[in-house]
């Protein structure tokens, strides 16, 4: 599976280069997600951009990788989701579920709400 990573402080943002995620490549895509998790990775901004086509298996991976982030505190925020895959999407009712925004910049400003509400969260708790 080909891919981009950037790595910023508060999140890292991944582009698979891939035009379908389907049962080849979703396997790939959850241990993706595996280890940036383990590798201390909180808060993902997933850009699909360029993915076309997807298939359960792909959406079984990005239930996958919002388990992951969400137990660890994090969140993953998905963006640039194309027509086709928006409709699984929706069709499969994981618009309720998923973090989905328009653009990469609205990803990056739901991983600082998400950390600044943690933050409040961890402080009202220590009262």
């Amino acid at each position: 599976m080909k891919y981009t990573l950037d790595k910023h402080e508060q999140y890292c943002k991944f582009k698979p280069n891939e035009d379908k995620i389907d049962s080849t490549i979703a396997p790939v895509f959850k241990s993706e997600f595996v280890t940036m998790q383990a590798e201390g990775v909180k808060n993902v901004i997933l850009d699909l951009s360029d993915v076309k086509y997807m298939d359960s298996s792909g959406l079984s991976a990005l239930l996958v990788g919002n388990r992951i982030f969400s137990e660890s505190g994090g969140i993953l925020v998905i963006c640039q989701v194309g027509e086709h895959v928006m409709k699984l999407v929706s069709i499969s009712q994981l618009d309720k579920v998923l973090n989905i925004l328009p653009t990469v910049e609205e990803g990056v400003d739901a991983v600082f709400m998400h950390e600044i509400e943690s933050g409040l969260t961890s402080e009202e708790s220590e009262d």
